[in-house]
């Protein structure tokens, strides 16, 4: 298995315009916000959300893509990595950048990391997901 991994660097002072940027830095055309794009943060939900969420994405999308800055790359890891380890998904490719935006606290200029993982739909992922969401008594019953 091969994972592409590109690096991006760009600067950005504006929050609203950094994902137009980050966007065209990497090939990519359209500054909208993705349907099927998590943006994931450590402070405002618990881990498994996100998990929960990406499964969802990628039973109407296909794919998803997981985004966080800063400290929260370490939450789109571990979410990534659950859901290959799982099984329901493969990595498609990683992408990361660093960004400067205004720190609102100290009033200052800062450079934050970001990434990107795109994450598939694996071959099983249909499956799994059945298996996951059945009646827990009918899954009992056909263990016995």
């Amino acid at each position: 298995m091969s994972v592409e991994v590109e690096s991006v660097a760009c600067t950005v002072t504006d929050n609203s315009a950094s994902e137009g940027v980050i966007a065209a830095a990497a090939g990519r055309t359209s500054v909208h916000p993705k349907k099927n794009r998590i943006q994931v943060s450590n402070r405002k939900k618990p881990l498994f959300f996100y998990v929960n969420l990406a499964k969802r994405y990628m039973q109407q999308h296909e794919e998803v893509e997981l985004s966080a800055l800063g400290t929260a790359m370490a939450t789109v890891v571990t979410i990534a990595e659950t859901l290959k380890n799982s099984g329901l998904a493969t990595e498609k490719k990683i992408l990361t950048s660093s960004v400067r935006m205004k720190d609102e606290y100290k009033g200052r200029t800062v450079q934050k990391a970001k990434i990107e993982i795109i994450l598939a739909k694996s071959e099983n992922f249909d499956t799994l997901m059945m298996a996951t969401t059945r009646d827990p008594e009918v899954a009992t019953e056909e263990k016995n």
